[in-house]
């Protein structure tokens, strides 16, 4: 079974990558290279996303105000600009929600491979840096979340469909599209947080259902190791996502395409000498 220790590792892990637009797919295929889970595919699967739902949490409560249309103390426009806010989330997450269902079985089967995720870090890495190079001559031309047209959303929620594949990394997908598209890094990263709520839920909720519909049963112990996940990876993931809104006020994303082209190296050599080897 897989142990706390291992667990806690792989949610740290998860909790730091999940919002840095670094691929957290990416980070946990190396660690599991390194922990070696020995574990059924179908209980694997579930524990990767399932624990996702602790960072998912950290947004909830970092942004909770913002999020809730009835916080008391707000005013009637106020109250009227968060369900608008909502809308567009909804919109956003409706080509996730139609086509995520039909390929999420062929992805984990054929593409969460090495050769995948190291060309998606890669690419995605050169990307960022390409896109703020562009983007240090331009203004952006939405600034704030309510000036985020529901087109605009929608597009943006396609953009999301692309971090499907392996190594791609949805919020680094979403910010992406979003900063190409003409949004500001700061309304591009927070819309990005407030997607991931619906999006990653349901992502959860699917791998449950396909779990227990295969006649899968989560025994006490994978329960509880479940359940440290998620408080690991909310209190990481909070951390993370504080670092990341201070980080942006001052710095662009370049770094973390430097990053993304280092670690895909960093995949592609380690893995390609174990074929080598073999």
């Amino acid at each position: 079974m897989v142990t706390v220790m291992q667990a806690i590792i792989l949610c740290v892990i998860e909790g730091i990558t999940e919002f840095l637009p670094v691929s957290s797919t990416g980070h946990l295929y190396l660690a599991n290279a390194f922990i070696h889970l020995h574990e059924p595919v179908a209980f694997i699967n579930l524990f990767m996303v399932v624990i996702q739902l602790g960072a998912i949490m950290a947004v909830v409560v970092l942004y909770f105000h913002k999020l809730n249309p009835i916080a008391p103390g707000k005013t009637t426009t106020e109250r009227h600009a968060t369900w608008v806010l909502w809308v567009k989330v909804v919109v956003a997450m409706l080509p996730s929600l139609v086509v995520g269902p039909f390929v999420d079985d062929f992805m984990d089967a054929h593409l969460t491979t090495w050769p995948v995720i190291t060309t998606t870090l890669i690419v995605y890495g050169v990307l960022f840096i390409v896109v703020e190079q562009i983007n240090a001559n331009r203004r952006p031309k939405t600034t704030a979340l309510n000036r985020l047209s529901l087109p605009l959303a929608f597009t943006i929620g396609l953009c999301q469909l692309l971090s499907l594949v392996p190594g791609t990394s949805r919020s680094g997908a979403t910010i992406l599209g979003a900063m190409v598209l003409g949004t500001s890094r700061f309304v591009a990263t927070e819309f990005s947080f407030f997607l991931a709520i619906p999006t990653m839920v349901g992502a959860s909720a699917l791998k449950v259902l396909k779990f227990t519909l295969h006649g899968n049963h989560l025994t006490g112990p994978e329960s509880f190791v479940l359940a440290v996940g998620v408080i690991v990876s909310f209190v990481v993931a909070y951390a993370a996502i504080k670092f990341l809104m201070r980080f942006i006020q001052y710095h662009d994303f370049k770094i973390f395409g430097w990053y993304r082209i280092a670690l895909g190296l960093i995949i592609f050599g380690y893995f390609g000498l174990q074929q080598l080897i073999k």
